[in-house]
């Protein structure tokens, strides 16, 4: 249940910080983000809670990783990006507190 909230806390601090000028556009965007959870869909079962998802759902993987990452340095794409990565060093931090991994092994 933590991890849940801080898909939405972590974003609030971080529009709190960095983009108060626009932070309703901005929370919106790193919220709807979470919309990358949608690959867990593919996944059988759906919900296994002690599975890591970064590894193991597609939109997870390390290139994907990588290419949110790699999205924050440029303007049109940086709040997307940023939401994106927030998203999965999240879900790497949940893999380590549940599982003792930062990423599936397989």
């Amino acid at each position: 249940m933590l991890h849940i909230a801080l898909h939405f806390i972590v974003p609030a601090i971080v529009v709190a910080l960095f983009f108060r000028k626009n932070w309703r556009l901005a929370y919106l965007i790193l919220i709807a983000t979470m919309l990358v959870d949608l690959d867990h869909l593919v996944a059988d079962p759906i919900y296994d809670p002690g599975r890591c998802s970064i590894g193991f759902h597609p939109l997870h993987r390390l290139g994907f990783i990588g290419a949110y990452c790699l999205m924050c340095f440029f303007p049109k794409t940086r709040l997307a990006g940023l939401g994106l990565t927030i998203h999965m060093a999240l879900d790497s931090m949940d893999c380590q507190v549940t599982g003792g991994v930062w990423i599936n092994g397989g």
